[in-house]
């Protein structure tokens, strides 16, 4: 069993036959701790057992960001940011737990680190104006380690990809869509009702048939995209072995004390 804070990490509500999960921490910029992992990957799952269900928006609550990655105070604390009893289904309990029914993300503020993980892990994308997206992972010494480095190349064209990877720098929703990584811009304060009539856009059609053209386009089988096992390997890999470096460490010292690290390559 797992316990239930007195304010849930993730909300859910159900909008007629699409399930609307946001994520439930605005005062910290919706950043990802355990609370959100169980709460968003629970909603996911309920989704996925519920035949009425048949498409998932998922959105972060307030103006300021979708969802800031992890919650960084969280980790200094030594706290698990996983679901206690479904580590596999990954970051915020969602970058690795695959449905059938589509997912849409929602993006309104910035998404950056983790939160455009999200985006990446998401079958459409719609975002507000004034969204980012970015993986900044490599100015702090790390790399995405969420699904994001294989799944970005995948998703634009790879130059466009490895500049976003090797710089860390953000891309605009304006941008973003110019390249393909999400399906529409949006004016600011509309993001989730954009989303939602696209959910309905899709829930209009045979459920069966969507939930059979999801599972073929991605290679998944019982659940689990095969392609993606080794991207997963190398990417687990990886990111132990640079948990090990100085720069590691040194990258996020850095950004504590305000100050521009000191890279040393080991």
């Amino acid at each position: 069993m797992t316990s239930v804070s007195a304010e849930p990490g993730a909300l859910s509500e159900r909008r007629g036959n699409v399930l609307l999960i946001t994520i439930n921490r605005p005062d910290a910029r919706n950043a990802v701790n355990q609370a959100v992992s169980i709460g968003v990957g629970d909603a996911l799952q309920a989704a996925q057992d519920d035949p009425e269900i048949r498409a998932v928006v998922i959105t972060g609550s307030g103006d300021k960001s979708f969802c800031a990655g992890a919650d960084l105070k969280a980790l200094s604390r030594g706290e698990n940011l996983f679901h206690p009893d479904h580590t596999d289904w990954g970051f915020a309990g969602y970058v690795s737990h695959f449905i059938d029914k589509p997912t849409i993300a929602a993006v309104n503020g910035t998404a950056l680190g983790g939160g455009s993980e999200l985006a990446l892990a998401s079958d459409l994308v719609v975002a507000e104006e004034s969204a980012k997206f970015g993986l900044p992972e490599v100015k702090r010494g790390l790399i995405a380690g969420a699904g994001g480095v294989f799944r970005i190349v995948e998703q634009l064209p790879r130059k466009v990809a490895l500049e976003l990877l090797f710089t860390g720098e953000p891309m605009t929703s304006a941008d973003a869509l110019r390249w393909g990584l999400i399906n529409q811009v949006v004016p600011d304060g509309t993001v989730v009702d954009a989303a939602l009539a696209l959910a309905e856009r899709i829930t209009s059609n045979a459920p069966l048939a969507v939930q059979a053209s999801k599972r073929v386009a991605y290679g998944a089988d019982d659940g689990v995209v095969t392609d993606e096992k080794d991207g997963w390997k190398r990417t687990n890999r990886e990111f132990v072995t640079l948990l090990q470096s100085e720069d590691a460490k040194e990258g996020p010292l850095a950004f504590a004390q305000k100050r521009q690290p000191v890279w040393k390559a080991k």
